[in-house]
């Protein structure tokens, strides 16, 4: 059995679709997984926030309560819905199509490049955010080192 170009290029067209929507799926789980370390670590210094702390200490904590709002921030925009829809091959341009002829001819021509092509820029840009977000996580969590090495003093 031989194979053509045009089906390797059906093949690639359809694992680059596969693959790149399975990464989208995986930031959103990291954020999501994200988002309750955050809460849980945000909850946990609400609940010392009433204490009589070192002034340093008070500080630095209200740094690292910053840097966790900030990565929680991130991780909302990285989970929030893309809705472009401009590539002519999504649900958010067919949901905005007034007729169904207009949504049966963009299923006239092969749409998986472009899909791929939208899908990779939304996927960049969570992993983007994802990786922002633990880079202020990781920040808080040195503050919050910091801090309570301060406090020990």
């Amino acid at each position: 059995m031989t194979t053509t170009p045009d089906s390797i290029a059906d093949k690639n067209l359809d694992a680059a679709c596969a693959a790149v929507t399975a990464e989208i799926s995986r930031t959103d789980g990291k954020a999501s997984l994200l988002l309750a370390f955050n809460g849980a670590v945000l909850a946990g210094l609400a609940s010392i926030a009433g204490r009589d702390l070192p002034i340093v200490t008070k500080a630095v904590g209200g740094m690292a309560v910053l840097a966790l709002g900030a990565a929680a921030v991130l991780l909302l925009l990285v989970v929030r819905p893309k809705l472009r829809g401009d590539d002519r091959a999504s649900f958010p341009y067919w949901a905005r199509q007034t007729d169904d002829d207009t949504v049966r001819a963009s299923m006239d021509s092969d749409t998986r490049a472009a899909r791929v092509r939208v899908l990779s820029g939304i996927a960049v840009a969570k992993f983007c955010g994802l990786r922002l977000a633990i880079d202020c996580t990781l920040t808080a969590l040195a503050l919050l080192a910091l801090a309570a090495t301060v406090a020990l003093l």
